[in-house]
């Protein structure tokens, strides 16, 4: 007897016991009628970050294009610390109905699992992705003042003065990680003052309150040409369409050094997918520009194009298993 034919002699009754009642067909009217006419209110988007930095900048931005392409008003919200852990505990809480986002790194969805002992939050099971954003360089900066003026000018010095202080985004933080990845590579005995954003930190190497860092290139680029900082290398393999001149941190004598970040944004788990799907299609749209991908190029972001809610959480995963590599290679861990 087949499943269809053993179902059929149930009769009636079987049917009467699983016929939805009328409440849950209310219900899922109801469901229907709030995806269909979303959005009807003003949506969230947090960014576990302070203004000014390269996460706030793409979270803005991403802001903005479904202002436009849904009619919507789009709150960013700045709520920083803990290594975006506060900003992305609130998303996972949030209600699933698309009106809570998150402008997600890869420090929320990739380095935290590794980094602590105990997350508040599962990178995986807890957010709805929707779509990569862009991928994020990074720069070896020094204040000026700084006698290096080369990256082997940079490890003499930081050679002769151990304990040399160095600023970062904040505990686990790419910028964090890259610079331990720097001490190990280098063989520097360097000591870390985390921040709460990489702006801070990049205003106090400017101030002359810490000598160095390792920092998202996106605000520091401006700063970099007006002679503000000094510039050391950058960290991706190749060097940067947007400042040519830079030479890679490999090309100064460290072999095989990279360090590339990427921002993506994430809603609960649980949204509806017909939502997922049409905030996905907004940035989509934003990503395929010509003149936001040039605008995104000239200050050092990648544009990433071609990202899917499926392929991003495919990703995710991958990274997951790539950067906890660099977590237990740095060294760092966090309660």
């Amino acid at each position: 007897m087949t499943r269809r034919q053993a179902m059929a002699g149930c009769g009636g009754g079987l049917a009467s016991l699983i016929a939805p009642s009328a409440f849950v067909q209310a219900a899922f009217v109801q469901v229907a009628l709030a995806q269909a006419a979303y959005p009807s209110r003003n949506i969230k988007m947090v960014v576990p970050y302070p203004a000014g930095g390269t996460t706030d900048f793409l979270g803005r931005l991403v802001a903005e294009e479904l202002k436009t392409g849904l009619g919507a008003t789009v709150i960013v919200e700045n709520k920083p610390g803990a290594a975006t852990v506060l900003g992305a505990d609130q998303v996972a809480k949030a209600e699933p109905d698309g009106y809570t986002l998150l402008m997600a790194t890869s420090t929320t969805l990739a380095i935290n699992k590794t980094l602590y002992k105990k997350l508040p939050y599962d990178p995986v099971k807890d957010f709805a992705p929707i779509a990569l954003v862009a991928a994020v360089p990074f720069a070896l900066i020094a204040n000026p003042q700084l006698p290096a003026k080369t990256l082997a000018d940079f490890i003499a010095y930081a050679k002769s003065n151990p304990g040399l202080a160095y600023g970062s985004a904040g505990n686990g933080s790419p910028q964090h990680l890259g610079a331990e990845m720097l001490k190990t590579a280098a063989g520097i005995d360097i000591r870390h003052v985390p921040y709460r954003g990489s702006v801070p930190a990049m205003l106090d190497v400017i101030a002359g309150h810490i000598p160095f860092m390792v920092v998202d290139l996106q605000p520091a680029l401006q700063q970099i040409r007006e002679g503000k900082l000094t510039v050391l290398g950058v960290t991706t393999t190749k060097r940067i369409a947007a400042a040519p001149d830079i030479p890679t941190l490999a090309e100064g004598g460290l072999a095989g050094y990279e360090l590339v970040a990427w921002q993506g944004v994430v809603a609960p788990a649980g949204t509806p997918r017909v939502i997922v799907d049409s905030l996905a299609a907004q940035i989509a749209t934003l990503l395929a520009d010509p003149a936001t991908r040039d605008k995104l190029t000239k200050i050092a972001i990648e544009p990433l194009t071609g990202s899917t809610p499926d392929s991003f959480a495919a990703y995710i995963k991958t990274e997951l298993d790539r950067w906890a590599v660099v977590v237990r290679n740095s060294g760092v861990e966090l309660e």
